[in-house]
């Protein structure tokens, strides 16, 4: 387990293997946490902040921008979930060489995914990968990465993030909101990645089980965290993914929701992760 005990702050920048430079910053002291982010989130929009200020006192917190986000770099080659584990595994080599590793939604199915391939993690904690395992929820179409691909294409970005909220279940009348805040700018700019979350996440929102075998690969102690009031296919999801690793947890936060809120759940991953 790698421990760096001097907090260190400001933007820094990793190499992954393709040559795309990954923007990160560092905050805290202790044992090495990278926060992978899921869609439309990046350092400056999304918990990973939150979650930083709440664990800087027992980790060494990294928080990166995934590429085509923030200060990262669009991909020096095309994209692929490759690609994205190799980002990952840049941002783990300069967190000292091994690393534990938060994900959330789609952030969650990444790590999951590097972890699969054997990525120097030491332990994995996910929050909600948002897969849809049986019949409590209609299956997503197997084309949606492909037409919010056309609508980035057409230059179509605010109707990319309505597409993709509608998707997601955020309510009408929220979304309209949206459309005024300030958040608003930040979202449309990296609506061109969100083809690519949905490129990890829709092979297994399809109402099937996970695969036979999917996670016997993944050996690290893992925590499956999911939200009390998260619909009912969420939850049964995250009981699947804890169920199919070979040292799985569930943990259920009592009336937490997918959007994640790093005082609650901040003590149950630090509790976890230096049980």
């Amino acid at each position: 387990m790698t421990t760096i005990t001097a907090p260190i702050t400001g933007t820094r920048f990793t190499t992954s293997a393709d040559g795309t430079e990954i923007a990160y910053e560092v905050h805290g002291a202790g044992p090495a946490l990278v926060c992978v982010d899921g869609a439309m989130c990046q350092r400056s929009l999304g918990p990973s902040a939150g979650l930083a200020k709440e664990l800087a006192s027992d980790f060494t917190v990294h928080v990166y921008d995934r590429r085509g986000r923030g200060d990262s770099g669009a991909g020096a080659s095309a994209w692929s979930v490759e690609r994205e584990i190799e980002d990952l595994a840049a941002v783990i080599e300069a967190a000292g060489g091994s690393a534990h590793v938060f994900g959330v939604s789609s952030g969650a199915a990444l790590a999951l995914e590097g972890a699969r391939r054997g990525l120097p993690i030491d332990r994995l904690a996910i929050y909600e990968a948002p897969f849809v395992l049986d019949d409590t929820r209609a299956p997503h179409p197997a084309d949606t990465p492909q037409q919010l691909q056309q609508l980035v294409d057409r230059g179509e970005r605010g109707e990319a993030v309505k597409a993709f909220m509608r998707l997601v279940g955020v309510p009408a009348p929220f979304i309209g909101l949206m459309r005024v805040l300030p958040a608003w700018k930040k979202m449309t700019g990296i609506a061109h990645t969100l083809p690519y979350d949905l490129a990890i996440v829709n092979p297994y929102q399809q109402g099937h089980p996970l695969p036979q075998g999917q996670y016997d690969d993944v050996e690290q102690d893992t925590l499956v965290i999911a939200g009390g009031k998260s619909p009912e296919y969420m939850r049964n999801a995250q009981a699947g993914i804890a169920h199919a690793l070979p040292h799985g947890t569930l943990t259920t936060l009592p009336g937490q929701t997918h959007m994640v809120k790093p005082k609650a759940t901040a003590p149950v991953l630090a509790g976890f992760l230096t049980a």
